[in-house]
């Protein structure tokens, strides 16, 4: 009995120190190198094959650089308007989301560009609480040796903006016939519209609702800083 115990923790160390050895250098290597595939992308094309349906995986790295200044502005105006101020959490956002959530009112999520920038380059979809306690794991990685602007630019050429499509540069020619910094001010706040469903909202097609929400986020980009570059 002794022998098997010492056995058992012999291995779970070496499974303790292989994760965070490997997840360092994993984080670390994605400090420069681009991110070319992601679980997410993974999981949709399992899916698409499942339903026998041809694959879609529109995907193009670009750098920062290469993608207009405007992008980053409307992301953080729909999505995180602390980001360049917080250091991964934000707690008044998430104290908002709970108190919403205790007095019935709709729902919205408190995760940050970084949370959801570890979520989409490191782990699945599916909510549980493993998975929330990977997130901040890895959210506190990236905050630590990325900058602002790598997670920037990690968070728009990896997530998903449309069914199949990945990327700002990728939204940029399939929805808008262009490339990723050709997009106007208005394209972008049209894209970010679309983030908390961007297979269900298009901004190729967009809906009414789409167009007010572009609105709002144009308006909300007035009060929103240019991301250092």
């Amino acid at each position: 009995m002794k022998r098997l115990l010492h056995f058992i923790q012999k291995w779970t160390q070496r499974l303790v120190i292989f994760f965070f050895a490997s997840t360092i250098l994993a984080v670390v290597a994605y400090r420069w190198l681009p991110v070319q595939v992601t679980p997410l992308m993974l999981i949709r094309c399992a899916q698409q094959a499942g339903h026998g349906e041809q694959l879609r995986l529109r995907h193009h790295w670009v750098p920062l650089d290469s993608i207009s200044k405007y992008m980053p502005v409307a992301v953080m105006a729909s999505e995180d308007q602390r980001f360049l101020e917080h250091h991964g959490f934000d707690f008044d956002a998430i104290g908002q989301a709970v108190k919403e959530r205790q007095a019935g009112k709709r729902q919205r999520g408190g995760s940050t560009i970084s949370q959801q920038t570890a979520k989409n380059v490191f782990l699945w979809p599916a909510q549980s609480w493993l998975r929330k306690g990977l997130e901040v794991y890895f959210t506190a990685l990236i905050e630590i040796c990325w900058s602002k602007q790598r997670i920037m630019e990690v968070y728009l050429n990896s997530i998903e903006m449309g069914d199949g499509i990945y990327g700002a540069e990728a939204v940029a020619q399939w929805h808008f016939n262009c490339s990723a910094a050709e997009l106007t001010r208005a394209n972008c706040a049209l894209i970010a519209a679309t983030l908390p469903s961007p297979r269900r909202y298009s901004s190729k097609e967009p809906s009414a609702y789409m167009l007010k929400r572009q609105t709002w986020i144009m308006r909300q980009m007035k009060h929103i800083d240019l991301l250092p570059r």
